[in-house]
């Protein structure tokens, strides 16, 4: 397994796990973390609670930023080999023509495309790369369910398995647990929220080969299409307004599927394959962030920390950043033994700027676009920014930096 130290304890018969750093999320943002604190020597318990990381609907876009760090942990050619689409423009399609967003070809990096693939091969990959690590454990079908505290301090998580009760004693715990982090919910740490004007349907259609590739994103009356491409199917983001999914049910799959259809006649053919409700998936758009991301003995990063709105979807890429500025930072005073408040406040300061920079652009986008186009009883032309854009189309390096390398990009060392 790990040297990690495993007992029994002789009051509730709980078997308690021992390590150094206990890591609560097996996404993005906790596998990078577990992977680059175990490739320093530290021992981590990685906790998922979910058997495998075959989930549809989630963040399925590494850009540019993401790339570059896998290529410095030596994972370049391996996330090469995993089924994916690159893509070097986005593109937007409103009712007098389809405009350039960000064209990542302009930008002077390693990687100058965004990739859309599955986010299950980006975590196999980073699970596979921490199993080599004698000193690194990941427990599959572990769901956390409190922390542990002595004197104010958090001293690990209890979790539940397949064996039972689970006890996991670090002297580091981090929340890498996502928006409904229940580490989170334990330590009741204060939290701001902002509004967010949207909610996201996810579906599959069948993909032709005469089919655009990449990116297809379409604004309609009163709703947004964005499809990724799947190579043989199309992973459809539905944008519709807040709380609207009530409304959408209640006037049948049939309107569901004539509204899919007229916002993008490409796939008018094969929206019966939409056969029930059951293949539509909610997601609640969140956008909100911890006033302090650290208690004492604890950390939180992720989702945990910012939950993120979906547009630009850069949601795994600031992820992965938390990750690699937490390990950066932690490692030392981990492995001396001098970890406090201090040194984890660190964290949050690093990754502060990014953090609410990106926020406040998603935002401010939310408000002055999308509030607009989900409200719309008509077709929405471009706005005055994608029209300058396309008259000139060496601005379009500014949305693509923002999008693909983020205002702060990490590294390694």
């Amino acid at each position: 397994m790990t040297n990690s130290v495993i007992s029994t304890d002789v009051v509730d018969n709980t078997a308690v796990i021992d390590t150094e750093v206990c890591v609560a999320g097996g996404g993005p943002a906790g596998l990078m973390l577990a992977v680059l604190l175990a490739r320093q020597g530290i021992r981590v318990v990685l906790l998922e609670k979910h058997a495998d990381f075959l989930r549809d609907f989630r963040g399925d876009t590494v850009h540019p930023s993401t790339l570059d760090l896998l290529d410095e942990l030596g994972l370049g050619d391996a996330i090469d080999q995993q089924p994916h689409r690159d893509a070097e423009r986005m593109t937007v399609t409103f009712a007098d023509g389809t405009y350039t967003l960000a064209d990542f070809g302009r930008l002077r990096v390693r990687h100058p495309y965004i990739r859309f693939m599955p986010q299950w091969h980006l975590l196999n990959l980073l699970a596979a790369t921490g199993e080599k690590y004698r000193n690194f454990t990941l427990l599959r079908s572990h769901e956390v369910v409190d922390v542990t505290r002595v004197r104010g301090i958090v001293t690990g998580v209890r979790a539940t398995g397949p064996d039972g009760a689970v006890r996991i004693r670090a002297y580091l715990t981090v929340a890498a647990d996502g928006r409904g982090s229940i580490i989170r919910q334990r330590l009741a740490l204060p939290l701001r929220t902002f509004g967010a004007p949207m909610d996201v349907l996810w579906f599959r259609l069948p993909r032709r080969a005469t089919d655009t590739e990449g990116l297809d994103m379409r604004v309609g009356t009163g709703r947004l299409l964005l499809g990724i491409d799947r190579d043989d199917f199309w992973q459809i983001a539905d944008v519709i307004p807040k709380g609207g999914f009530a409304a959408v049910q209640a006037a049948g799959l049939d309107a569901f599927r004539r509204t899919v259809a007229e916002q993008a006649p490409t796939y008018a053919d094969r929206v019966q394959q939409i056969r029930s409700w059951e293949d539509v998936k909610m997601l609640t758009v969140r956008v909100d962030r911890l006033h302090r991301w650290h208690a004492p003995g604890a950390l939180l990063i992720g989702d945990a920390a910012h939950a993120m709105s979906p547009i630009g979807g850069v949601g795994i890429n600031l992820a992965v950043q938390d990750a690699v500025a937490a390990a950066r930072i932690l490692a030392g005073p981990i492995t001396r033994r001098r970890l406090d408040s201090n040194v984890l406040a660190k964290v949050q300061r690093r990754r502060m700027f990014p953090t609410v920079g990106t926020q406040a652009i998603q935002v401010a986008i939310q408000k002055a676009f999308l509030g607009k186009v989900l409200a719309a009883d008509r077709p929405v032309s471009a706005p005055r920014p994608l029209r300058l854009l396309k008259r000139f189309p060496a601005l379009q390096r500014l949305p693509a930096r923002l999008v693909g390398i983020g205002l702060r990009p990490e590294h390694l060392a």
